[in-house]
């Protein structure tokens, strides 16, 4: 459940902000804020104070065990990598489709900008999901710095 909106103007354009997603209440994730830019959802800031590292979000993407994104998407830059998937579209070029604020949103909570039916998870959200694991619960798949290293490993997907 999020806040409810009010709009303010950022940079000379028309922005809708909303406090922090209920995801970051209490639970000892990193809070953020999310904003409307161009019809859907973002999170303008890094999570962290410490800048994304591009190399070490590529070895997140590739990792069975934290972001899997070859699971379902394919990377020709990592075309060495093993069982590239077909369900999510290819992340070449994606930082020319997104911004590094929408990239952050979409691996942050997808949701937020697909639809509710995305099968895509949330990476940084513990609250509010289904089918969790005893041993996974209130634990995000990726910490704040996993998702700052991941996006400045797709915003190089040029």
């Amino acid at each position: 459940m999020r806040r409810p909106i009010t709009a303010f103007a950022l940079a000379g354009l028309c922005v809708l902000a909303t406090a922090a997603g209920a995801e970051t209440a209490s639970t000892g994730l990193a809070p953020f804020k999310i904003v409307a830019i161009d019809g859907s959802d973002a999170i303008p800031e890094p999570l962290t104070d410490k800048p994304g590292d591009a190399s070490a979000g590529a070895k997140v993407v590739v990792n069975r065990r934290q972001g899997n994104c070859l699971g379902c998407h394919q990377v020709s830059s990592l075309k060495g990598e093993s069982f590239h998937g077909e369900v999510g579209p290819s992340l070449d070029g994606v930082a020319g489709r997104w911004d590094a604020a929408h990239l952050r949103m979409i691996i942050v909570n997808p949701k937020h900008v697909f639809t509710e039916a995305t099968v895509m998870p949330a990476f940084y959200r513990i609250d509010g999901l289904h089918r969790v694991r005893a041993e996974f619960q209130g634990k995000p798949i990726l910490t704040a710095q996993q998702v700052e290293d991941v996006v400045a490993y797709l915003t190089t997907l040029k």
